[in-house]
């Protein structure tokens, strides 16, 4: 994808962008009263309540709805006007320029019709594993992360940004599962029809290769940028 008279542009900044302008200053805002009760992780046995405080300090509600306020009455509920719709591609930094595509945060909550209801745990597992549309992906385990290989789509549909799931994707196995419990178990269906996000004819695989998100797993410690820790007086033996 290029920019007419310009030269390539950058997801990743275009992102950044966005987010800059419409996530970090609603985050900047919460009250502190909101932030000092924030839930820490219950119990490892207890995946709803584990899901539930890992969205609540991730900021998902910032686009989704709800902030971090799970009692707020648009908690995780998706677009609900044209305010939350994000801009993707060049026109994020100007207005008119192309390509421009509309993204809007999904309704979240189990509805069946409208929100996760008709998804299983699954495929929402797969969503933030390897970034694969819940409407497009089989409710199947998946045994690759490369186009083509294994029972990996060849063909890919990912998740319009900016969803984060290419960090996402490095958490352990237990909170992807605990996050889709909670979806799926701990929240109430609400009816919010939300319009898809537009994209590209690749639905964004051209963007997401290894050589622009990084591999999955991510490469082992210490990598080139990296070093062991020097041991220091009064360090703990190993």
């Amino acid at each position: 994808m290029r920019e007419t008279g310009a030269g390539r542009w950058s997801l990743a900044l275009a992102v950044l962008v966005v987010l800059a302008a419409f996530v970090m200053p609603r985050i900047v805002a919460t009250p502190q009263a909101a932030l000092a009760a924030t839930p820490r992780v219950s119990s490892a046995d207890d995946p709803v309540a584990r899901g539930r405080a890992i969205i609540v300090t991730s900021a998902c509600g910032y686009c989704h709805g709800g902030d971090a306020n799970p009692a707020s009455p648009d908690w995780l509920q998706g677009m609900k006007t044209q305010l939350n719709e994000f801009k993707i591609g060049p026109c994020a930094l100007k207005p008119d320029a192309m390509p421009c595509f509309h993204t809007r945060p999904r309704n979240l909550t189990p509805d069946n019709l409208t929100g996760m209801g008709r998804f299983s745990e699954r495929q929402i597992f797969n969503a933030l594993r390897y970034g694969l549309r819940p409407e497009d992906t089989p409710d199947v385990e998946i045994t690759s992360s490369t186009p083509g290989v294994g029972n990996f789509p060849e063909h890919p549909h990912y998740l319009a940004p900016p969803m984060p799931w290419p960090s996402w994707r490095q958490k352990p196995d237990q909170d992807l599962w605990a996050i889709a419990a909670y979806l799926k178990r701990g929240l109430k269906p609400v009816r919010n029809k939300v319009p898809d996000s537009e994209g590209p004819p690749d639905f964004w695989a051209s963007e997401y290769t290894v050589e622009k998100i990084g591999p999955y797993p991510v490469p082992a410690f210490p990598t080139a940028n990296e070093r062991m820790p020097v041991a220091q007086a009064g360090s703990p033996p190993k």
